[in-house]
């Protein structure tokens, strides 16, 4: 019998991720956000990324942290809380 970890599906973020790529100005890629991360100091790849987009990953906090900072938005805004952008 396998023991369920996570009592969410998925991730909160992953949508906001894939709002603030297309937000950003100019629009990041996945692998430029990855790149972007990666010279911040945390391994991160254009596969994970993706994973994180698509729900099939979770998150933790430092990489919430991370995306947040690389994004130029707030960890509250991408999960799914707090204000709109304005850009």
């Amino acid at each position: 019998m396998a023991i369920k970890r996570f009592l969410i599906e998925g991730n909160l973020c992953g949508d906001r991720v894939r709002i603030g790529r297309a937000l950003h100005k100019p629009p990041l890629t996945q692998e430029e956000l990855a790149k972007k991360i990666n010279l911040m100091g945390m391994e991160m790849t254009k596969l994970i990324i993706s994973r994180i987009e698509k729900s099939q990953r979770h998150v933790c906090d430092a990489e919430l942290y991370m995306l947040s900072k690389a994004l130029g938005v707030s960890m509250d805004w991408l999960c799914g809380d707090g204000e709109d952008l304005e850009y």
